[in-house]
């Protein structure tokens, strides 16, 4: 009975993975707004019912899809921030794994894009959600830099924002560059490492910036 089970299990995880790519793969032309269920099942060739025995809607769906583009990239995230090396090595290597994961993952990162904004709340909220969750681990992680000294939560993860906005931003320019040459994606990656740089260098002087504030807020005698 078990191994039946076990077997019916597989066939069922099987179904819900073809539905997801099928999805996927028909949302490289349309929005997830006008995606129907029925092209989706017609692709993978299961009949239309079968689909809300792994969805509740094409909705639930686009919040499996954001999951399954995301989820596995907190680890990424991670080894992006707390990379060993000066601030120009790990720059030029948060720039080099954003580059590469477009490169693997285009429909991914077009489907997150396209839906950061789109008309599906839920999947919205769920993209949202995601990126709020890198935002909180960035600022884990930026909290044990010695340079993060006297820094409030607040601005670290006001920080954590910039960072993972402008990571995303590559990302999207680096999926737009996919068809372009060599010369047009080594642009995009040394514009990235600028506007990085740019993100590290204001965080050098951000504690000058707000004691200065405090000063000039002091009263005169």
């Amino acid at each position: 009975m078990s191994h039946t089970l076990g077997i019916r299990q597989a066939q069922k995880q099987k179904t819900r993975q073809a539905l997801l790519d099928a999805a996927l793969e028909l949302l490289e032309g349309q929005s997830l707004s006008s995606l129907g269920l029925r092209e989706v099942t017609r692709a993978v060739g299961v009949a239309p019912t079968a689909f809300y025995r792994h969805f509740r809607s094409t909705a639930d769906l686009g919040v499996a899809l954001v999951e399954e583009a995301l989820g596995s990239l907190h680890p990424t995230i991670r080894t992006t921030v707390s990379t060993t090396g000066d601030g120009e090595e790990r720059i030029a290597r948060a720039v080099e794994l954003i580059a590469g994961h477009v490169e693997r993952h285009p429909a991914h990162v077009r489907f997150v894009a396209r839906e950061r904004h789109g008309g599906v709340r839920p999947v919205r909220e769920a993209i949202a959600g995601q990126l709020a969750r890198f935002a909180g681990e960035v600022a884990q992680a930026l909290a044990k830099d010695p340079v993060s000294v006297g820094w409030s939560e607040d601005d670290l993860l006001m920080l954590a924002q910039l960072y993972v906005d402008q990571m995303i931003m590559t990302a999207c320019l680096f999926l737009e560059a996919q068809e372009a040459g060599p010369e047009e994606r080594e642009r995009i990656a040394q514009l990235a490492i600028r506007q990085l740089r740019l993100i590290s260098v204001g965080r050098q002087h951000w504690l000058e910036d707000r004691d200065e504030d405090r000063d000039d807020n002091l009263p005169t005698a």
